[in-house]
């Protein structure tokens, strides 16, 4: 079969052209695979519930009936001590729950005031 002689380059161009919108996508055009962006909806979605959660750690700390005495603990602990103090003490274990969750308990020691009694 004989092909023109402008098909060649002209085939040549057109994945030359593929190649470079494809690295322009991936690398300025915020372009994603599909693993990267399900870990980021996967992230975000974890990030929310954990936000949504906050409340509900701050409440069980707000009615915990030795609360003085475990913010005293927390606030003379060391800081990586901290979330430990928060997790032992059950207020980020959510209810209907068997554990602690160690985010939950981070994201609450940073709403409690630890700075009054």
């Amino acid at each position: 079969m004989n092909t023109p002689k402008w098909l060649k380059p002209g085939i040549y161009g057109a994945l030359a052209g593929a190649v470079m919108i494809a690295v322009a996508g991936f690398s300025w055009g915020g372009w994603v695979t599909g693993s990267s962006a399900t870990q980021m909806a996967s992230s975000l979605s974890h990030d929310k519930v954990i936000e949504a959660l906050v409340p509900v750690c701050l409440d069980i700390a707000r009615t915990d009936t030795n609360r003085v005495a475990r913010l005293t603990e927390i606030r003379e602990a060391s800081s990586y001590k901290r979330r430990e103090i928060v997790m032992a003490a059950g207020w980020a274990t959510v209810p209907g729950s068997q554990s602690p969750d160690r985010d939950l308990a981070q994201a609450c020691m940073g709403h409690l005031d630890l700075d009054a009694s």
